[in-house]
């Protein structure tokens, strides 16, 4: 059963459901209604709550905000469990609450708690205001009031009010009670006749687990598949999750590669995507909302053979692969070669995403990657497209394309990279490369968006992309200057 902490009480969940998620489980066992359903889907933030859980290597709590409606309660196992009736201490509101009544920043008071939690967070993360960072963390929660100034302005005042909190009183309590939870836990937490969820902590057990239990679903951030349970009112008796598995959460940067380990979610692996590559800044800021890529993997957004995820087109173009493990026989495949149709993929059964490695050196000096979405934050692509582009001189010399939200699958756009390749750098080239769009896909239309769109849209980001590169005055994403 799971174990963890609740506020600073140890608890057993004696449901045999590990399944369930979170958000029934504190409104409706806990009797705790602070927590809101709004969407079931982890898109409006209402459900917010904290997890912290403690990391060994630099000694650290870390707190992260979460979307209980589509988090298991499997997958909290030796965390502690914060909602918002933890705040308050004893009579006095903690600083992320008292800054929002002090701004008015409740107006029907639905969302409200879920903003405080992520305030809370933010609060507990962070050692001074800094605007950009505050949005990102407050992107995942909608105010359907459309009272975003004054909770943006009450972040800012919460720093105001820097205190030594009932969380840092009891910080090194709670870190030992944390290592103890994590230490005890076996790799099955939950088993019954019809229902088994395990929890391994190596990737040898994990690899094992789905040898022997090969009907099991394998369950990552469930940002996805929690919405089967949520939306779909699925059930699943039998998971295996990637959580718990350490090794998986690695990522390493050598001289051959840099490899991403299967369960590594997206906010561990997006600063160091950013770093070797600044241009991908903008659409990894834009991909879900932290609630979502605190829990959301990379390895879990390539399995899910969404046409429309974001991760595919980018690494694509990487010249990424992923490593595909069955027991102990591991395979490579490329990253273009893995889809085999609409949500369907080469993985075999008992196969997994073990890591997604880039080599190097990187072909991906000059990559940029674009998002068109109908919301700013927090939403699913109507179309987005990755390139990067290599000159010697005025010549192109490589080409790499590829869009998501164009076909059925992520795929390349292998009519315009040929196009390119031999060409003069030039506005006109990247105009005739732009039409061969129409000879490497066929876009659907959908609720997202038209055919038309899609297509014209797709043209006008290569094309944008030739606009911002040729407007850098050093030229330095070339391999040599103009002569």
């Amino acid at each position: 059963m799971p174990r963890f902490l609740l506020n600073d009480k140890e608890y057993h969940f004696d449901s045999s459901d590990p399944g369930k998620t979170v958000l029934d489980f504190v409104r409706d066992e806990l009797n705790l209604k602070g927590t809101k359903e709004g969407c079931a889907s982890g898109d409006c933030g209402a459900c917010t709550v904290v997890l912290a859980s403690y990391r060994d290597l630099d000694g650290q709590l870390v707190y992260k905000t979460v979307n209980s409606c589509i988090t298991l309660m499997g997958n909290i196992d030796g965390q502690q469990l914060i909602t918002v009736e933890h705040l308050k201490n004893q009579s006095k509101l903690h600083p992320s609450q008292s800054s929002l009544v002090e701004t008015h920043g409740s107006q029907c008071g639905f969302c409200t708690p879920g903003f405080v939690m992520s305030l809370f967070a933010c609060y507990k993360n962070r050692s001074d205001y800094d605007r950009e960072q505050i949005l990102s963390d407050l992107g995942g929660n909608l105010c359907r009031c459309t009272g975003y100034a004054p909770i943006i302005q009450a972040a800012e005042l919460m720093f105001d009010k820097k205190v030594i909190d009932q969380f840092d009183q009891r910080l090194d309590t709670t870190k030992l009670e944390l290592k103890a939870l994590d230490e005890a836990t076996e790799k099955t937490i939950s088993e019954t006749e019809k229902n088994r969820f395990l929890t391994p902590r190596n990737s040898d057990l994990f690899a094992s687990a789905l040898i022997d239990y090969p009907e099991a679903r394998i369950v990552a951030g469930t940002t996805d598949f929690g919405l089967e349970i949520t939306q779909d009112l699925k059930t699943f008796g039998w998971l295996i999750s990637t959580s718990y598995v350490k090794d998986l959460a690695l990522i390493n940067d050598t001289e051959e590669s840099l490899t991403i380990g299967g369960s590594v979610t997206l906010t561990n692996a997006f600063p160091v995507l950013i770093e070797q590559f600044p241009g991908l800044k903008e659409i990894l800021n834009r991909f879900g909302s932290l609630q979502v890529r605190n829990q959301a993997t990379m390895a879990g957004n390539i399995a899910n053979g969404s046409p429309v995820a974001d991760m595919p087109p980018v690494l694509m173009v990487l010249n990424a692969g992923i490593v595909l493990r069955k027991g102990d026989r591991r395979r490579t495949v490329l990253l273009d070669e893995f889809y085999s149709g609409y949500k369907e993929t080469v993985l075999e059964q008992s196969e997994f995403i073990e890591s997604i490695y880039i080599p190097k050196p990187f072909c991906g000096k000059t990559l940029r990657a674009y998002k068109i979405s109908k919301r700013i934050d927090d939403d699913i692509s109507s179309c987005s497209i990755a390139i990067s582009v290599e000159c010697e001189g005025e010549i192109i010399t490589s080409a790499r394309i590829a869009c998501g939200g164009m076909a059925e699958i992520p795929k390349r756009a292998i009519h315009c990279e040929d196009s390119l390749v031999g060409a003069r750098w030039s506005e006109q080239a990247f105009v005739e490369a732009a039409e061969k769009m129409e000879d490497d896909f066929t876009p659907i239309s959908d609720a997202r968006a038209s055919d038309l769109y899609r297509m014209a849209v797709s043209k006008n980001l290569l094309k944008r992309y030739w606009f911002e590169l040729d407007s850098q005055t050093d030229f330095s994403f070339r391999t040599h200057d103009y002569e």
